[in-house]
């Protein structure tokens, strides 16, 4: 079987090199020839909306899945009318449009912060009337790892932030104060199964996401799975999913979802008795889901901006370095390591010096 992807980045490399072993084989469709993952199968150099290059993808590829978020959805929409597309393009839509996911979520019984559409500066004006400081404004759609995002603290910072986003439409959300946050990552199958990783607790600064420990027997692992699988059904959808939760007085509410394999699930390569990304191949060429359970203590830490020096990275123990082949840049996912430990307490030793490895040359 041949699965196209569109994206040639650290995710779609990761799927290939999870599939490869199963028998698939690959290829991308990406706008830069130096993608990384272009080496680990055919390549296809180009605009995602080049007709040409969607033709060959169309025809090429038993099925096409997708790395990131923010492939246009009328590409999906057009590959899906000549070749299975997993997850379907009706989940690209949705997550693509900040209103439309919340508007989503809390159609199908999935609680949220409270939120409001604002199309203007005085609609944003008036919205804050009725949405308590602070709150979050963020752009409806492009957004991620932080950007198009402004934090509001009072009625003297509506005008500048609105300036930022430069008119485009947005969203208000009231600013949760979370106990911590957490994720889940779950998988359906073509034929329905279901299955979930152990929840994640994550530390993000900056909005990026900069450390994920793997949780056992979680207390709010059942909700986060009733949560799931609302979303994974209501999309009939096939493939991996994130979802981002906060956890506040005992409850969640839902942040928002990733219609593909995540960051915080990279833990899962050497944590979990199958990957992330070996469960997304499994689930769109239509194999038996493999086994998600914990294989010791788990956490990843990722390196934004640069890289430590990595010999010493690799005389770490129990330290497993995934290096992205990207050149290094200002508030750009280069590489990550998982940690995986013997007991809860061994991975609290563990992982304080690679947290400050990471942060000096983190420039974020």
């Amino acid at each position: 079987m041949k699965v196209g992807v569109l994206g040639a980045g650290q995710l779609a490399r990761m799927v290939a090199l999870a599939g490869i072993p199963l028998g698939l084989e690959f290829i991308f469709l990406d706008p830069s020839k130096d993608a990384g993952a272009n080496r680990l199968g055919e390549a296809l150099t180009g605009d995602y909306y080049d007709p040409e290059l969607l033709a060959q993808l169309a025809e090429r590829a038993d099925v096409v899945t997708y790395e990131f978020e923010n492939v246009p959805a009328p590409v999906a929409e057009f590959l899906a009318s000549h070749t299975q597309v997993h997850p379907a393009p009706k989940a690209l839509a949705v997550a693509q449009d900040r209103l439309v996911e919340k508007t989503f979520f809390n159609d199908i019984g999935i609680a949220t912060p409270q939120y409001a559409a604002v199309n203007s500066l005085a609609e944003l004006q008036q919205v804050m009337t009725t949405i308590a400081y602070p709150a979050i404004l963020k752009s409806r759609t492009q957004g991620y790892d932080g950007k198009g995002q402004s934090v509001l603290r009072s009625a003297d910072d509506l005008s500048a932030a609105w300036d930022v986003l430069q008119g485009v439409p947005a969203i208000v959300e009231v600013f949760v104060p979370f106990d911590r946050e957490i994720s889940i990552v779950a998988v359906r199958s073509v034929s329905g199964d279901i299955a979930f990783y152990p929840v994640a607790e994550n530390v993000h600064r900056g909005g990026i996401l900069r450390v994920s420990t793997a949780l056992d027997n979680d207390p709010m692992q059942a909700t986060a799975e009733n949560y799931a699988t609302r979303l994974l059904e209501a999309l009939d959808y096939v493939g991996v999913l994130a979802l981002e939760l906060f956890e506040v007085n005992g409850t969640l509410l839902v942040n928002e979802f990733a219609p593909r394999v995540h960051n915080s699930g990279h833990w899962t390569i050497e944590g979990a008795e199958t990957s992330q990304f070996e469960n997304h191949c499994r689930a769109i060429a239509n194999l038996p889901l493999g086994a998600t359970s914990l294989v010791g203590y788990s956490a990843m830490v990722n390196f934004i901006g640069g890289l430590p020096d990595t010999n010493a990275l690799l005389a770490l123990p129990h330290t497993h370095l995934h290096l992205y082949d990207k050149e290094p840049r200002t508030g750009r996912k280069v590489a990550h390591v998982t940690v995986r430990a013997d007991s809860a307490a061994q991975l609290a030793k563990l992982l304080p010096p690679i947290i400050a490895m990471a942060d000096q040359v983190d420039d974020s």
